[in-house]
Order: C-alpha cells, then sequence, then structure tokens
C-alpha cells in the first residue's frame, strides 16, 4: 500500500518511541494521549492522525485531563523562550493581559488549574470575554470545555508539527 503521508507526518511515523513520544509530549502533556497516539502508528493522512488524537482526548480521565492542563501557561503569560506559547497567545494585548492574569488566578483558584483556551486566532478581548463567561461553570461543564479546546489545541500543534519541514 503505498503511503500518501507528508514529510512530516512519514518522519513521526518512522521515529522511534522516545522521539515520537517528545513530540507528542510537545503537543500535549498527557502520557495517556501521547501513548494513544502513538500506539496508533502508522498513520497515512493528517486526517487519520488528528481522529485517532481526538479519540485519545475523548478517552482522558479527569486526572489525565488535569495533566495536559498542566502543560499550558497561562493566557498573558506565555512560557518564555517557547515559540509556540508566543505564537499561540500573540493575539494578547497589553490593554488585556493584565486583566487575563488577575482573573486566571480567580479561575485557578476556583477550578484547579489555568483557564484554558484554544488561543490560536482569537483576539486578546475574545479570551477575555471567555474567561469572565466560563469562570463560573460548574467543575464538570468545565472539564468538557477544557477537553474541546485542549482537543482544537492538540490538532493544530499535531497539523503544524507534521507538516514542518525540519530543513
Amino acid at each position: 500500500m503505498t503511503s500518501s503521508a507528508s514529510p512530516g507526518l512519514a518522519r513521526f511515523n518512522a521515529a522511534d518511541g522516545r522521539a515520537a513520544a517528545e513530540l507528542l509530549h510537545d503537543v500535549c502533556a498527557s502520557r495517556v494521549w501521547g501513548a494513544a497516539v502513538a500506539a496508533g502508528r502508522p498513520y497515512h493522512r493528517l486526517a487519520d492522525l488528528l481522529a485517532a488524537s481526538d479519540a485519545a482526548m475523548a478517552a482522558l480521565t479527569a486526572a489525565d485531563l488535569r495533566e495536559a492542563v498542566s502543560g499550558h501557561p497561562p493566557i498573558g503569560r506565555p512560557t518564555p523562550g517557547d515559540p509556540t506559547s508566543a505564537r499561540e497567545q500573540r493575539g494578547v494585548g497589553d490593554a488585556e493581559r493584565d486583566e487575563l492574569l488577575r482573573l486566571n488566578l480567580a479561575y485557578q483558584e476556583a477550578h484547579g488549574h489555568v483557564f484554558l483556551i484554544c488561543a490560536t486566532g482569537r483576539t486578546g478581548a475574545q479570551m477575555l470575554a471567555a474567561l469572565k463567561e466560563r469562570i463560573g461553570n460548574s467543575a464538570a461543564d468545565e472539564r468538557e470545555i477544557v477537553r474541546a479546546e485542549l482537543g482544537r489545541i492538540n490538532r493544530i500543534r499535531l497539523a503544524r508539527r507534521t507538516e514542518e519541514d525540519p530543513a
């Protein structure tokens, strides 16, 4: 069977277990998610990889979700030296940064983890509005919203990493 995998996807498929685990951990801090996605290799199309990511995300327990969220910096404070974090949060301007950080602390107090949102393509004002809307959610409602947001983030990151040219 001829594979239609992109060069980046082919590299991911061919990577040894450690290299694949590292790439997947850079996408999502959940070890369970990473193991499930790695176990599905080889992927012939990006759509297959994304479907496996979605299935793995849907199967995560509350503890697995907490582990996944632990890999994300607060909105408004990208991880220093991390181009992915900076790129994803580039929509946050100085005008929103202080309020995002202040409300993120209140969110953390209420939910036990940072406010998580797929920041790609969103403005600081949109993220601030979402934070204000979600801060009062129940733990169960917020867990499912976080699951969906993580799924979006993982899809974007997987697509970017399997399409990148290492040269």
